[in-house]
């Protein structure tokens, strides 16, 4: 029986730390990310000093609860630089990145916050950009991409379609690739007509 006691409780722990992940995604995504700690040990069904335990700090629970989108959006990135259509892998890149943000409206806030001691969501953050910045100047390079497009106009795409609000998913995620399909028509280079 002694021997059991410690793989159940270990059990126990770990359904307590999805329940945890799972209610601060709902409420990151319903409230941003000044949903309180102690408002997601009341939604997750534990006490605060479980939250605490699990996750010291704001910034290791924010973290994890978008460790999955993180790494969707840095290989939907490494993917769209893969491609040896420059201006094709951007477009990809755009249309994939406001799905996923459309899917879950917490972590375009994650994203671009700025947690001091979240170096590893700050290191995966800042090479996403670099990688961005890099597939739009050869983006550029084809003349497919506004020759006055600046890594800002991601940031202002990635802010608005966080504005997205309706009351499903799939209602957000087909509002998102309209929008996505609106940005990339505005961020296409429209080359004069030649006679």
């Amino acid at each position: 029986m002694s021997d059991r006691l410690p793989h159940i409780l270990r059990a126990d722990a770990l359904n307590n730390r999805e329940r945890i992940l799972e209610a601060a995604r709902a409420l990151f995504a319903a409230e941003g990310l000044n949903a309180s700690m102690r408002e997601i040990a009341r939604r997750a069904g534990v006490g605060p000093a479980t939250v605490y335990r699990r996750f010291p700090t704001k910034q290791m629970l924010v973290a994890e609860a978008f460790a999955d989108e993180v790494r969707a959006c840095h290989a939907i990135v490494e993917e769209g630089c893969a491609d040896p259509d420059p201006w094709h892998g951007f477009c990809r890149v755009i249309e994939r990145v406001c799905e996923l943000h459309a899917r879950n409206g917490g972590f375009t806030g994650a994203f671009m916050s700025a947690f001091p001691g979240a170096t590893d969501v700050a290191a995966t953050r800042r090479h996403t950009f670099d990688s961005l910045a890099e597939l739009a100047r050869r983006a550029k390079d084809t003349g497919h991409l506004r020759p006055d497009f600046v890594l800002d106009d991601l940031i202002l795409m990635l802010m608005a379609n966080r504005g997205i609000a309706a009351t499903s998913t799939a209602a957000r995620v087909t509002a998102a690739r309209r929008f996505a399909a609106l940005v990339i028509q505005a961020f296409h280079a429209h080359r004069p007509e030649t006679a």
